[in-house]
Parts: C-alpha cells; structure tokens; sequence
C-alpha cells in the first residue's frame, strides 16, 4: 500500500508540475527558461574532443532534448535563445567555458541553432499530440530532431567555416564523417536516456488535462 501511495504522490507531482507551468505567469516562464539555459551551460561542460573532428562531444544535447518536453515549444526555443544570446554576448558557458560572437561563427555555430529549432519542434509536437509522450514516440521525435534539426545546420556551417577556411575537398562525405560519424552512438545513448526520463516526467494527457482534469 505505501507502493501504492508513493506512486499516487508521483503522478499528482507530474500533474502539479506541468499544470504550474500552464497557468504561471510569462516571467516565471522566463524564469524557467532561464534556469533550463544555465542547466545546458553546465552540460555543455562535460565534453570531450575526438582526433579527426573540431566539434566536441558534449551532454548540452541532451538538455536541449529535454528542454521542450519541460517547457514547450515557445518557451523551450526561449530557454536556447537565451542560452545562445547570452554566450555570444560573452557569458562562458558554451563547450570549453568559451563565449562571444566567435563561437556562433565559428565551426559549432550552426549546432547552436539547431539546438534551439530542435526544442522548439520537439516541444511543439509534444504538447499537441499525447501519444508522443510514450517511450517509442518521443525516441523517434528525439531522434527526428536531433538528425535533421541539429545536425543539418550544423554540417551545412561546418562546411561554411571549412570552404572559408581554405580547406580542400569540403565534400558532404567529408562534413558527415567529420560532424555526425564520430557522435551517432553518444547521440543515440543520450535519446534514449532523454526519452526514458521525458516518460517519466512527462504527464499522458492533453495540455487542457494537464491543467487540473486527468484523463
């Protein structure tokens, strides 16, 4: 019976969570977003480079995946604009404890974007469509995202920085082997563990059930 009891006070906490969230006003929202941008200051930290790529391996993805589940798709793309704004601005918190303008032009610089679509996006369809919310949907929304939203503009300024860098041979084989080979098995092991936690946190039902009516 206490199983029982732990399990009920669980629910009702993802229930009272995402229902605060609804209801709260625009600048705790903003508050929320805030926090959720030094959350990925501090993953991006946890990094490490690889010999044949300049683009390191880091956990800031797997705070992005989690941003929209947790605030949606506005407020989640407001969490990254923050954290992108504020790094160029000079705040230390991209990979490396770097800032400024550099980073956004630099050969990271279009990850940096795609993070902020990608949560957009994953926050979007998370919100509209409940079934997302199981364990198989929100792998193949995480995984859609991360692929073609993360990876897409951050290979094509990848490239941009390469041609101006007078590299030769800048060839799409060459970007996929430099910025999606050497990160594929991190990335996957991290939407798994995105979506497993986004299972657990995320309440199954609609936006107006979320509110205070379960299904």
């Amino acid at each position: 019976m206490q199983y029982i009891s732990i399990v009920d006070q669980y629910v009702k906490a993802r229930y009272e969570f995402f229902k605060w969230r609804y209801i709260s006003a625009f600048m705790q929202k903003i508050a929320l977003a805030f926090g959720v941008a030094c959350a990925i200051g501090l993953l991006a930290q946890i990094k490490f480079y690889l010999p044949w790529t300049p683009i390191p391996v880091t956990m800031q993805t797997f705070g992005v995946l989690l941003a929209g589940i947790l605030l949606g798709g506005t407020f989640g793309g407001i969490g990254l604009a923050i954290y992108i704004t504020l790094g160029v601005a000079g705040v230390p918190w991209f990979v490396g404890l770097a800032g400024g303008f550099s980073v956004l032009v630099g050969p990271t610089g279009g990850f940096l974007v795609g993070f902020m679509l990608a949560a957009m996006f994953i926050g979007y369809v998370a919100e509209r469509f409940v079934k997302t919310r199981h364990f198989l949907p929100i792998f193949i929304l995480l995984f859609f995202a991360n692929i073609v939203l993360i990876y897409v503009p951050g290979l094509l300024q990848l490239g941009i920085w390469l041609h101006l860098s007078n590299v030769s041979d800048v060839t799409v084989l060459k970007l996929i082997d430099m910025g999606v080979v050497p990160f594929v098995l991190g990335d996957i092991v991290k939407i798994l563990l995105a979506a497993m936690l986004a299972k657990i946190i995320a309440p199954y039902s609609s936006k107006k059930d979320s509110c205070g009516v379960k299904q």
